[in-house]
């Protein structure tokens, strides 16, 4: 139930390759992931009806955590004694991760990238590894591998299991190794404060095994303040000198940045890649150590790091959806103020001569609620102009709590940027067609973790249409 999600899908196509029959059903099936169900042979069903699943007559029933009571399906399976049930997280657990060496990537941020970086470092050390990946990674030929190796990379999300299991995802994982990345206030919808969120982590830390080991980013005030762990083996990386690996003499320009690790005292690698940004360089930093230790090597100093130089991220972290000697339109997940800061500064880094627009969409659970107006404000002021896209299903939220983009705006727009909050994507959308009309080139980025309407798309179309076709840009 809820087969469409990125995690479900991605676990129903590794339960096919596994030999399993499996069929699911959502409220809403359209690409990428129904294309790549189908062409797994996964038969998929819009929305949902109890008569048909009881004609399916399943063996187990997998209930995504987006369902509750109410609906029809749901209620027909709690009445059925015969059929067992559970959420995504347990099945993961159950028939995906037993037998191999859980690598668990958790944090407010950076999860998805950093378990891409640490699969492809482990694939091209030959160690097959298997892998879930919420995003679509570049370099790898799906966002799911079942692999043949030891190792076994999943994303370890905070949020809660399914409505009747409100654990953490990540719980279920069995971590043999798992990475910490950041931990913020984050899952407002679920999570009560800041130190709701630190027990949650600390549930997390408590399943690792004394044979195993977590890496935790030893500049994060909020995860230090959960150590120490004695029961395993705790690993600090950050840019401090009293990290264990140590990332050192960053740089950043328009052709990529570049850093060093330090591993114990010891020059590992120096790393020159295409991606942008300190939190990258630190979700490199944390990846290439989870898969050091992942691979059995002696000394994580053993594992190359070469591959790094030829890595290209995944989509929608810094997507170039087009670039000409004018424009670059940049489509990017960042919903989190620190995120949105972060992404900022490395386009700043990337593209230092240019005029960034910057068109954020409040949609996630915590974006769409006052509880970051402030710092969501500062963080955008590293753009020279931003637009406001309406708050996501506003009319759901008490206005006092509500996000409040029309002060934000004119709070922007007092510090000297230009600033405008508007009521709907339509007038949005004429509003950036009126800055491509009125300007030469500049960047324009879209903060989202939802579609933005099409609207980045609906940029593209204009420009290409407006202008000459664009050329094969590297910044």
């Amino acid at each position: 139930m809820g087969i469409c999600g990125t995690a479900m899908g991605n676990a129903a196509r590794l339960l096919k390759a596994q030999g399993h029959s499996v069929y699911g059903a959502d409220a809403g099936i359209y690409p990428p992931m129904s294309t790549v169900l189908a062409d797994a042979g996964i038969e998929i069903f819009e929305g949902f009806d109890a008569d048909r699943l009881a004609r399916l007559e399943p063996d187990h029933v997998v209930v995504g955590n987006a369902m509750s009571r109410g609906n029809e399906e749901v209620e027909w399976l709690l009445n059925q004694a015969s059929i067992s049930y559970g959420s995504l997280p347990q099945l993961i657990h159950d028939r995906l991760l037993r037998d191999r060496c859980p690598v668990v990537i958790a944090g407010t941020h950076g999860k998805t990238t950093t378990s891409t970086i640490t699969a492809f470092l482990l694939e091209h050390a030959g160690m097959e590894p298997g892998w879930l990946i919420g995003g679509v990674p570049r370099d790898l030929p799906a966002g799911a591998q079942l692999g043949a190796g030891k190792a076994f990379v999943i994303e370890g999300d905070e949020y809660d299991s399914a409505f009747f299991d409100k654990r953490g995802k990540f719980i279920h994982y069995r971590p043999q190794i798992a990475v910490l990345g950041n931990l913020e206030f984050d899952h407002a919808d679920i999570f009560r404060d800041l130190q709701d969120v630190q027990r949650s982590f600390q549930h997390f830390l408590r399943i690792i095994p004394s044979s195993g080991a977590v890496l935790v980013n030893g500049d994060d005030d909020h995860l230090t303040a959960l150590l120490p762990a004695p029961w395993t083996k705790v690993i600090r990386v950050g840019i401090g000198p009293n990290n264990d690996l140590i990332l050192s003499d960053f740089t950043d320009g328009p052709q990529g940045a570049s850093f060093e690790l330090v591993w114990k005292g010891e020059r590992w690698a120096r790393i020159d890649w295409r991606l942008h940004g300190l939190f990258n360089a630190r979700n490199a930093a944390m990846a290439a150590l989870a898969a050091a230790l992942a691979s059995g090597c002696a000394q994580p100093t053993d594992f190359s790091l070469e591959a790094l130089a030829n890595f290209n991220g995944v989509q929608r972290r810094q997507d170039i959806l087009y670039a000409s000697n004018d424009w670059v339109v940049v489509e990017d997940f960042a919903h989190h103020p620190s995120a949105v800061a972060g992404a900022l500064e490395a386009l700043r880094s990337a593209y230092p001569e240019r005029y960034i627009h910057a068109c954020f969409e409040p949609r996630s659970n915590t974006a769409v609620k006052a509880l970051f107006q402030d710092q969501f404000t500062e963080a955008l002021r590293q753009a020279d102009a931003v637009s406001f896209a309406p708050v996501h299903r506003a009319e759901r939220l008490d206005p006092e709590g509500r996000l409040d983009t029309m002060r934000m705006a004119a709070e922007l727009n007092a510090a000297g940027r230009t600033a405008n909050a508007y009521s709907c994507h339509k007038t949005l959308l004429d509003g950036i067609k009126g800055i491509v009309a009125a300007n030469a080139g500049g960047l324009v980025v879209f903060f989202s973790n939802g579609s933005f309407d099409g609207i980045q798309h609906k940029t593209v179309a204009l420009l290409r249409e407006s202008r000459t076709e664009p050329h094969s840009l590297s910044n």
